[in-house]
């Protein structure tokens, strides 16, 4: 089942309303990553505001989620002592069956097979699993398992949650963000009328003919067949003698090419399940009611077949797409808090540092990779027009719940904000407002030198060629002709000239172009743009003042090397080089899953604590150094091999190579790699 966008409040509401002090608490299962960590905060900041008990449990892979599953949501179950209730997958299980996933796919003693159990997945990954999004309904289950083909509620249409669902009965229940409605009529179909083609043994053959020609011949019309089975040996002897042809039959193959994985395919008990492609469907048969003499039942089942693999082409075609990204859950979660009239400044800037986090991790609504749309500046483009929709919905909640103070009287700074110039500190002592600001593509500028912060930018890298010594020399001459003297732009940012900060951007936007640099920082104001590209930046009074892009490098780096920013190898101890692989084994990953605990809650607690950011800085800095070593060696070096359709390289040698051993951090270093191949054999041709 799926909620449409229109009703996004509509679980939550009931939740409220039905929540009590006996009530279950509510799980939440969350991925490591920044979006879902800042969508996790806007929830349990909801949730605490309504008294409703919670508990998180951060998920690291799919065996994390089956564990979770078998240790967690099944002793919820009510057959199995407990009492049901709420879980919520933030970032994980959108691609996979969760009802085998978690373990509520079994059907004992006519139970319930959710167990009392309701799922909210909300999920960026795509493409979805199409048996979560138009099945999932367990009262689907139970009336087919029970032989009692009643009429579907009208509460639920098609997999699609209606005004007057009642919740609380249990299953799958997938957050639309607007994807399925807008743009999966044609899957919809398909997994549909797939759902109710009458099941067809593996040669393609009816056990019945006699039966089969009036369940066939209404399939192909539209019609939806009987739910109703019979036992196989009910027709084991049907008299074959009226075929058409009096030679024996010969076997016929099942277009094995056209089988996809999470195909609808019928079990014994009739309910819709999610199949491996190289599975064939199941050789139960259902009892066919008497049809028609006029046509041929062998024409018939041909026809059925042709429509039966038509819709697998479809589901085919959905599912080989490859992995991209939609809206971000934590601005789906925001979504909800303004459904519930609950927005505040914390909960948006949480939305934005998880809109912000996708970007550095290079993923977008064509998957994960670099950005070819980066010349308007900052980072307008990335996302496409409905990217650039998101973040412009972001700048007008921004002045919304922002609004400039009639009686500030320091026209000055007013004045130098229109202008384009960079904040770096607070309007007042007790300022914690949210600011739009033209961030150029530097890397976190106001906690670095003007020249580090260029060094370590991935965009300024790929166009420099900065591994290698020319491409420093073009960066000094950029300096130079800015007028920006190595001196000064090896100072801290922060204590650099006022007059040199406030004239940055104007002489950004005029010297940038001539090294291929158009993208480095936001257009000015005016034109019809208005302020697209402009980044965001919150005060915390004067402790500290960071945008959305430092938030979420910081909050990456805890969850990749941790708030010390020490480097651990597989036991969890900070990493030697002298120790032997046989030293670091971990067989059972207990120590590594303590690792990711630890670095989980440590980037949860810091996403609300300004001291822990900004104690954790000296950690991204780390990283991104090492990130900037390991690229120039493997490109000088020329350890990138060019296979046919991409590119190689293995990293097995240098100080950082512990680094790159959790997928973030090696998944910015390919990023950082492939933008300056791209760059490179752009030049080139």
């Amino acid at each position: 089942m799926y909620l449409p966008r229109s009703l996004v409040s509509h679980l939550y509401q009931h939740l409220l309303y039905s929540h009590h002090p006996l009530s279950p608490p509510v799980l939440i299962l969350v991925a490591l990553e920044p979006d879902a960590l800042c969508a996790c905060r806007i929830l349990t900041s909801l949730l605490k505001r309504d008294y409703i008990q919670h508990k998180i449990h951060p998920i690291s892979g799919y065996n994390d989620l089956a564990v979770a599953g078998e240790t967690l949501v099944q002793p919820m179950r009510i057959s199995q002592g407990g009492t049901g209730g709420v879980v919520v997958c933030l970032g994980v299980g959108g691609m996979v069956d969760m009802s085998t996933m978690l373990g509520l796919n079994h059907i004992g003693g006519g139970d319930d097979p959710s167990g009392g159990i309701e799922v909210w997945l909300i999920d960026a990954r795509r493409p979805w699993n199409l048996g979560n999004v138009f099945a999932g309904n367990p009262a689907d289950v139970l009336q087919e398992s029970s032989g009692n083909a009643r009429p579907r509620a009208s509460d639920i249409v098609d997999g699609q949650i209606q005004k007057s669902y009642k919740p609380g009965r249990g299953g799958i229940i997938v957050y639309d963000d607007g994807d399925i409605d807008e743009e999966l009529a044609i899957e919809k179909e398909a997994f549909c009328s797939l759902a109710d083609m009458p099941i067809i043994d593996d040669d393609g053959e009816y056990l019945s003919d006699s039966d089969g020609e009036s369940e066939v011949a209404g399939s192909v019309n539209g019609e939806k067949p009987s739910r109703k089975r019979k036992s196989r040996s009910d027709h084991g002897d049907t008299d074959e003698s009226g075929e058409e042809d009096s030679r024996p039959r010969q076997r016929r193959r099942s277009n094995s090419s056209n089988s996809t994985s999470s195909l609808p395919e019928r079990r014994p008990n009739d309910r819709l399940t999610l199949t491996d492609g190289s599975r064939s469907p199941s050789a139960d048969v259902q009892a066919l009611p008497a049809a028609p003499r006029s046509t041929s039942p062998r024409k018939l089942r041909r026809k059925l077949l042709r429509l039966r693999r038509k819709h697998e082409a479809v589901l085919h075609k959905y599912y080989s797409i490859g992995a991209t990204y939609s809206e971000p859950i934590s601005s789906l979660l925001y979504s909800l808090a303004e459904a519930l009239g609950r927005e505040d400044n914390d909960l948006l800037w949480y939305a934005i540092v998880g809109v912000s986090s996708l970007e550095l991790y290079g993923r977008s609504m064509t998957g994960v990779g670099i950005s070819s749309s980066l010349d308007v500046g900052g980072s307008a483009g990335w996302g496409g027009e409905r990217g650039e929709r998101m973040r412009q919905v972001l700048r007008d909640e921004v002045r919304r719940l922002n609004p400039p103070d009639p009686n500030d009287t320091r026209h000055e700074i007013a004045r130098a904000e229109a202008s384009g110039v960079i904040p770096t500190t607070a309007r007042s002592p007790t300022d914690n407002s949210i600011r739009l600001s033209p961030e150029p593509r530097f890397l976190m500028i106001r906690h670095w030198s003007l020249y580090d912060s260029m060094l370590h930018s991935p965009y300024l890298a790929a166009r420099l060629h900065i591994w290698s010594d020319i491409g420093r020399k073009r960066l000094h001459k950029l300096l130079a002709k800015m007028g920006v003297s190595l001196s000064q732009c090896r100072q801290s940012y922060t204590h650099m000239d006022m007059d040199l900060k406030k004239s940055l951007r104007q002489r950004l936007l005029t010297y940038a172009p001539m090294y291929g640099l158009d993208g480095l920082v936001p257009p000015p104001a005016g034109g019809g743009r208005g302020r697209e590209g402009w980044g965001f930046v919150r005060s915390w009074g004067w402790k500290a003042c960071l945008s959305a892009i430092d938030v979420g490098v910081i909050i990456g780096a805890i969850l990749e090397v941790g708030k010390s920013g020490v480097p651990l190898d597989a036991t969890g101890k900070p990493y030697d080089p002298r120790r032997t692989k046989r030293d670091v084994v971990d067989e059972d990953g207990k120590a590594e899953s303590e690792a990711w605990l630890e670095r989980f809650w440590e980037a949860y607690d810091a996403l609300g604590n300004i001291e822990a950011l900004k104690y954790a800085l000296p950690t991204a800095q780390h990283l991104h150094r090492a990130i900037l070593r390991t690229g120039t060696s493997l490109i000088e070096k020329r350890q990138i091999r060019h296979l046919r359709a991409f590119r190689m390289a293995v990293v097995k040698e240098g100080p950082d190579v512990q680094l790159f051993t959790h997928p973030g951090a090696l998944t910015k270093l390919a990023l950082w790699i492939g933008e300056a191949i791209a760059e490179q054999e752009k030049e080139q041709s």
